[in-house]
């Protein structure tokens, strides 16, 4: 059973929300921070955050947070948070490429009793609809039976050094 002792939280993304996010979360928590940029994992492991969202002293401050691009890292984790962009299209709508493909590469690791939750901004329904089912389909697992999911409204303002995750 997933507990607060036992918790490992993968956030999936690392940019404007998954970043601050991970951070924090790696002040008390094991994180492996996941991202497929390689690049960007590279520089995260230097101290470096070019979105500038985090500063070298504060990715120091989160000693139990580690960055990867390696679904192996991903797999010993059991609470997952996806912060993959939403960008829209042309015509204005939502392309949920990045949400899928996350979830895509979750499901290679998910085993019974995770958790994941969505913080990409969706329209209402999209977890149930879209993403759930890819989830159930590539790990061969059951929603509300063998993992769990939620969905959490992104706070994060990006570029804002006042209202950040922490006081917001």
């Amino acid at each position: 059973m997933l507990t607060l002792s036992n918790i490992k939280i993968g956030v999936i993304g690392l940019g404007y929300v998954g970043l601050p996010l991970a951070v924090e979360f790696g002040k008390k928590f094991d994180v492996v921070g996941f991202d497929i940029n390689q690049t960007r994992i590279g520089e995260l492991q230097s101290g470096v955050d070019h979105t500038l969202e985090v500063s070298s002293d504060e990715l120091k401050d989160s000693p139990r947070l580690s960055f990867s691009a390696d679904l192996q890292q991903l797999a010993s984790c059991n609470f997952y948070i996806v912060t993959v962009p939403t960008p829209i299209d042309d015509y204005k709508q939502p392309d949920l490429t990045p949400l899928i493909k996350a979830s895509q590469t979750i499901a290679k690791v998910l085993k019974k009793g995770d958790v994941v939750v969505y913080e990409s901004t969706v329209y209402p329904g999209a977890t149930e609809e879209d993403c759930i089912p890819v989830l159930e389909q590539h790990s061969g697992l059951v929603y509300n039976q063998d993992f769990f999911a939620g969905y959490s409204p992104e706070r994060i303002n990006p570029g804002d050094k006042e209202h950040r995750v922490t006081n917001i």
